[in-house]
């Protein structure tokens, strides 16, 4: 072939390959993928309990986990979250939105358990039970300590200072405070305002007025009176007592180990039960229905459910919850890389 047909000649083989390539479907390098389907929202509960679930809030923007949540929430006046874990962040301070704001507590790693805010003279202050040194504690919102109380010994039931565990704190309006051995002997042990020790009441037992794990503690100030209520976990019911420690009555129906609760509007309570839901009540303290129920009995009341087995709209193991002033619930599950859940309200 003459020289100078050569080049007009693969020039031609070149565009036939390039017209094969391309009747046989190839799309171009640069052609967009097509764009995956946006996930369905998942919904628990119905009517006015009714709420869109969302996973992984609390995360870090970079992705780490929160770390081991065994503790307790509270929303200050700002609308803030306030999450106790069990590392050198012991106090983690969230937006609504789920941004890290802030944390504190590096000498409290490993122990703050129980938690309640309280407004004082139009100051917000925290008051919370400390497991690993044995003692309860006031402090500022950014962690500033004003006082402490340790074991209580008039109680005469301790014989040293490693069995008292105390998981829940609790404020009275008078400043009465009530600080519940939920990991030691289960009482609940009493003081004035000033922190003198008063008395003590409860103590292990499954008749009314005696405790198994009294895990937690709320002023229920619903009724013409206030009382305690205490979440007694390991006999699965809550009880009410007088502010000066007289058993008035329980609930023991539909409770799978309650830890903690919270007001909701209407009189109504949300209730972590460690047994994988939450649970609300009516104003007469009777169940409405169960959030994020679990049916797998393997996933419930552990530590150490990993992320793989992590399901929207289920929960294993709520260890606190709390609501915001739009009826938004935040949940936390006892987890060791740490499991924070949002509900956001939309029935009612």
């Amino acid at each position: 072939m003459p020289a100078a047909l050569v080049v007009p000649a693969l020039a031609v083989l070149a565009f036939a390959l390039v017209s094969t390539l391309a009747a046989q479907g190839d799309p171009p390098a640069t052609a967009p993928k097509p764009a995956a389907p946006a996930a369905t929202p998942v919904t628990v509960g119905e009517g006015a309990h009714r709420y869109t679930w969302v996973g992984d809030w609390g995360r870090s923007p970079d992705g780490k986990d929160v770390g081991s949540t065994h503790g307790c929430m509270v929303i200050d006046g700002k609308g803030r979250v306030l999450v106790n874990t069990e590392t050198e962040q012991a106090v983690q301070i969230f937006s609504p939105a789920g941004e890290l704001l802030g944390s504190w507590g590096k000498e409290f790693k490993g122990g703050l358990h129980g938690m309640c805010l309280r407004s004082e003279g139009g100051v917000e202050y925290l008051y919370l039970a400390q497991t690993r040194l044995h003692e309860a504690l006031k402090t500022t919102l950014d962690g500033k300590v004003l006082w402490t109380i340790g074991w209580p010994q008039q109680a005469g039931i301790y014989e040293k200072e490693e069995h008292f565990n105390p998981t829940s704190i609790a404020v009275a309006p008078d400043g009465r405070i009530f600080v519940a051995d939920g990991y030691g002997k289960s009482w609940v042990h009493a003081y004035d305002k000033d922190r003198n020790y008063v008395k003590s009441f409860g103590g292990l037992g499954t008749e009314p007025g005696k405790m198994s794990t009294p895990h937690g503690l709320w002023l229920d100030t619903r009724g013409k009176e206030p009382l305690l209520l205490v979440s007694d976990r390991e006999n699965h019911r809550l009880q009410w007592f007088t502010l000066d420690g007289t058993f008035v009555r329980l609930m023991d129906k539909g409770l799978e180990r309650p830890c903690n609760v919270w007001p909701l509007a209407g009189g109504e309570l949300a209730v972590a039960d460690l047994k994988g839901r939450v649970t609300i009540l009516d104003k007469d303290d009777k169940v409405i229905l169960h959030l994020g129920d679990n049916a797998d009995g393997n996933l419930k009341a552990t530590n150490q459910v990993g992320r793989e087995h992590w399901r929207p709209g289920t929960f294993f193991a709520p260890h606190s919850v709390c609501a915001d002033a739009a009826g938004n619930l935040y949940v936390m599950d006892w987890n060791l890389t740490g499991r924070l859940t949002k509900l956001v309200k939309t029935g009612g």
